[in-house]
């Protein structure tokens, strides 16, 4: 019998809501049958920005005890979902930076022929989340990696319109992730592990 699929969500948010997008990805990767690790990446921004905003020094708090991310996770995993919020159209820096700390990896080509995948989420419609899933996978194709989107393989990604990974707008913290995302998130963590699954088979 094959061992289960091991698949890495590391994720950067500030608010929240991509924390909670993680969440509902764990969740279904474990109901599909992998085995998940969920981790942020490290914050960089200074503590009285945190504290500037009661919402992100509330999430920053209770995450505390969420693991940060390391490369052996990365190279631990067959898979990886990569989270941000969009930040100018673009990966916020402390997911980049982390993504940076793999160049090790890479020159060894420990990055390769593992499956990644996206989520995001922007304050506002139209605030270039299909972009930064866009530059995210720009990093994919260095790696050597093989991205697998959500397409539209599911009736139900017709009712949230990315074909390129589970999306929200947050509209500055006033909208919950709800359950269209969360939808998106279930039919995204399944395909990643199935198609992960189907390679670490093939491989074996």
């Amino acid at each position: 019998m094959a061992s289960p699929v091991k698949l890495a969500i590391v994720y950067y948010s500030s608010t929240g809501t991509i924390g909670e997008i993680a969440r509902e990805l764990h969740d279904a990767g474990v109901k599909a049958g992998a085995e998940v690790r969920l981790l942020k990446v490290a914050e960089l921004a200074p503590q009285a920005a945190i504290d500037s905003n009661p919402a992100w020094a509330a999430h920053h708090a209770a995450t505390a005890d969420v693991l940060v991310a390391t490369p052996e996770d990365i190279e631990w995993a067959d898979a990886v979902l990569f989270g941000t919020p969009t930040r100018f159209g673009n990966v916020s820096a402390q997911l980049k930076q982390f993504i940076d700390t793999l160049g090790g990896l890479w020159a060894e080509g420990k990055l390769a022929d593992k499956v990644y995948s996206g989520f995001v989420s922007s304050a506002t419609a139209h605030a270039g989340q299909e972009g930064t899933l866009l530059s995210l996978y720009t990093s994919i194709h260095h790696f050597g990696g093989l991205t697998v989107t959500p397409g539209f393989t599911d009736p139900q990604k017709f009712v949230d319109g990315n074909p390129y990974g589970t999306s929200h707008v947050d509209g500055q913290g006033t909208k919950p992730v709800d359950d269209v995302a969360r939808a998106a998130a279930r039919i995204q963590a399944e395909r990643v592990v199935k198609v992960a699954g189907a390679l670490k088979a093939a491989a074996a």
